[in-house]
């Protein structure tokens, strides 16, 4: 055996080795696994920004698109607050709003682009376009008064192609388009962010959806997946193809369900990561280290 594949089965081990310790105790709650995913299936991913969908649940989206299943994406941000994307736009502060909204822009035609590939149709690829960075204030103070974007300057949706444009920066004007969705789409399974997620933007749309599904009698189709699991996960950075993810740190104590992803499924999400150009070229690192043998979802939001 070659030194490298000798040091990429020690590192397989390692990580393994990990997830053993890592793995919730004996009065933990039982893993509950995925539904069936099969052509009556109706998944509809819930992500906060344009490529989320990407990191966390392309398996099961390739896995439905393929059965004949229906897939659909409802991002709740079209990403126009990345400030590192911002950083090498702008020259300077003039215009930095049109600025973040032709970002906005940009990502939302990569989430089509990266979608596309995952089998995600027109139909289903649907963007809300809410305030990147914002959504936890809508939760908070802003329930029924509009919000400003510090990025975009809009109090209200601004993007024409969005479900919904005008409808104003609240957190009830949110909710009330998420839930629009949910009964359009008619999911049977709803991967949505954690709440223990570390990005304010993530917690608030876990707890959206929460609040969304609690009201539709659908709480129990949901399941959650993280991104900002906790200082340095997911490790080690970079691409990793046919290495399983541990649990993020946030997530300790509660009982995930991997999801395997075939050889071709994980080529397929490397290749729809890489139609996020504007976020590759600040992030690919971290974005690439997703890419794994595996997805990581739980049915609870806390141990």
């Amino acid at each position: 055996m070659s030194c490298a594949r000798i040091g990429r089965a020690l590192l397989l081990a390692a990580l393994l080795c990990g997830a053993a310790r890592a793995a919730p105790g004996a009065g933990a709650a039982p893993t509950l696994p995925l539904p069936p995913l099969d052509a009556t299936s109706s998944l509809l991913v819930v992500a906060p920004h344009p490529d989320d969908e990407t990191l966390c649940c392309a398996g099961p989206l390739q896995r439905v698109a393929r059965a004949g299943g229906r897939v659909s994406v409802v991002w709740i941000t079209s990403g126009d607050g990345s400030w590192l994307d911002l950083l090498l736009i702008e020259k300077g502060l003039l215009h930095r709003h049109e600025r973040a909204r032709d970002l906005g822009e940009r990502r939302m035609r990569e989430a089509r682009a990266a979608t596309r590939l995952l089998g995600v149709p027109a139909q289903g690829q649907l963007f809300l376009g809410y305030p990147d960075r914002g959504l936890a204030q809508l939760l908070a103070g802003y329930r029924t008064q509009p919000y400003t974007s510090a990025f975009s300057g809009a109090a209200a949706v601004p993007y024409p192609q969005a479900l919904y444009p005008a409808h104003p920066y609240s957190g009830a004007s949110l909710e009330r388009d998420l839930a629009s969705v949910i009964e359009r789409v008619h999911p049977t399974l709803i991967l949505a962010p954690s709440p223990l997620d570390a990005h304010p933007d993530h917690r608030a749309t876990g707890e959206a959806t929460i609040e969304v599904a609690t009201r539709l009698h659908l709480l129990g189709a949901v399941r959650y997946w993280i991104v900002h699991g906790g200082a340095g996960w997911p490790s080690p950075r970079g691409l990793m193809k046919g290495v399983p993810l541990t649990p993020a740190p946030l997530m300790r104590g509660l009982a995930q369900t991997p999801f395997v992803l075939t050889p071709a499924e994980e080529d397929c999400e490397q290749r729809a990561l890489e139609a996020y150009a504007t976020q590759m070229r600040v992030l690919a690192p971290f974005l690439l280290s997703f890419v794994r043998s595996d997805e990581l979802f739980a049915a609870l939001t806390s141990p």
